[in-house]
């Protein structure tokens, strides 16, 4: 439970976002407008991740936001904004959440415009709390936009929060290239900018249903059942390579480890294409996630933006180096589930950035 007068106070110190680049960029949307200074670091991973994404649309909106050859730590001295209309440069769902936020916040009409759809999370939940958003197509094909009205104030709610998709992509996987295996996942998101993960893997002649489907606090959810009955027969099948490209890799920024993982196991393999986005996550996912499959025995092929992996291949117990990155260490634990031989994950206390509980609950589900 939250209890609030509604009023944000300076911070008596940096306030530390760890390895959180949604925590830092939302944050610095929610103190650009306010009346005192705020600094936001992070772990050395986080301080070298890209922020003039968020420093440029706040400076717009007359903030005074200031970073280290634009990484982090920020130095925020709040300030009364001004709305804008600003067109992403990037297909980024945490940039669009950052100005949505600082919007509240703003002088007028606040307005981003996306061409291709990211995650809307943030506008689902702002019009829970009653805050009149407003969302809709745009003049160009694909082109999709997000308005909030400034200064806007809200109440409190209660908000029940759906199991994250993304978390529990894994154990998906997992259940589905296992032989007989089946496995039931309740209350998870369904939010339809995040499901394109099931409907790959249903593309790619895996079993995943879902039902008990509804709407709690703006969010859809429902329970997810995956059987591991056609593990064997798909691998059999001749296909041609399935490449992720364009408009689908935002909706699969957080899943692309752990399906070029699927891909090794899949005839043809899988390509991912235009996701030189990967390079600036908490690692450069393109060459940790080929350095991994290669010490696992699978043939990659590395472009600027995206990997080409070969498959189906017997997978190798190796020693991963996950580089510090949680979706490494989780995406190569379920790899080593299909290797022979042991397979052993460095730093696998990363995990624990966005899901602590992950070797736990995925040993209780091996028993």
């Amino acid at each position: 439970m939250i209890e609030s007068s509604g009023v944000l106070n300076a911070a008596p110190a940096p306030l530390d976002c760890g390895n959180s680049g949604t925590t830092m960029r939302l944050l610095a949307g929610i103190l650009a407008g306010r009346n005192f200074e705020s600094i936001l670091t992070g772990d050395e991973s986080l301080r070298s991740r890209p922020m003039q994404r968020i420093i440029q649309p706040l400076t717009m909106m007359g903030g005074n936001i200031s970073g280290v050859d634009g990484h982090a730590p920020l130095a925020i001295n709040g300030r009364p904004l001004n709305a804008i209309d600003y067109e992403l440069l990037v297909a980024s769902a945490q940039v669009k959440s950052c100005i949505l936020l600082a919007g509240l916040s703003a002088s007028g009409i606040t307005r981003v415009v996306e061409n291709q759809p990211t995650r809307d999370h943030t506008e689902r939940m702002l019009r829970w709390f009653d805050v009149p958003v407003e969302t809709g197509n745009g003049e160009r094909a694909g082109e999709r936009f997000a308005t909030v009205p400034g200064p806007v104030g809200f109440d409190a709610r209660d908000l029940k929060v759906p199991g994250d998709i993304s978390s529990a992509a894994y154990f998906v996987a997992a259940a589905a290239l296992l032989d007989r295996s089946a496995l039931e996942i309740a209350n998870v998101g369904l939010n339809p900018t995040r499901t394109l993960f099931l409907e790959q893997m249903r593309a790619l002649g895996f079993s995943i249903d879902t039902d008990d489907l509804r709407e709690e606090c703006n969010e859809p959810r429902g329970t997810i059942h995956i059987s591991g009955e056609r593990a064997s027969s798909h691998k059999s099948e001749s296909r041609n390579t399935l490449t992720l490209q364009s408009a689908l890799i935002p909706q699969l920024i957080d899943e692309l480890p752990l399906l070029a993982v699927v891909g090794s196991q899949i005839e043809g393999g899988i390509g991912i294409r235009d996701a030189a986005e990967l390079r600036v996550k908490e690692s450069d996912r393109i060459a940790t996630t080929i350095a991994a499959l290669r010490a696992m025995n699978v043939e990659v092929e590395e472009f600027d933006d995206g990997l080409r992996v070969a498959g189906p291949t017997q997978l190798r117990g190796a020693a991963i180096d996950s580089c510090g990155d949680h979706r490494i260490a989780m995406s190569f634990t379920i790899a080593g589930l299909l290797a022979t031989g042991e397979t052993e994950i460095k730093d696998a206390e990363c995990v624990g950035v966005s899901f602590p509980e992950f070797f736990d609950l995925l040993d209780s589900v091996l028993e």
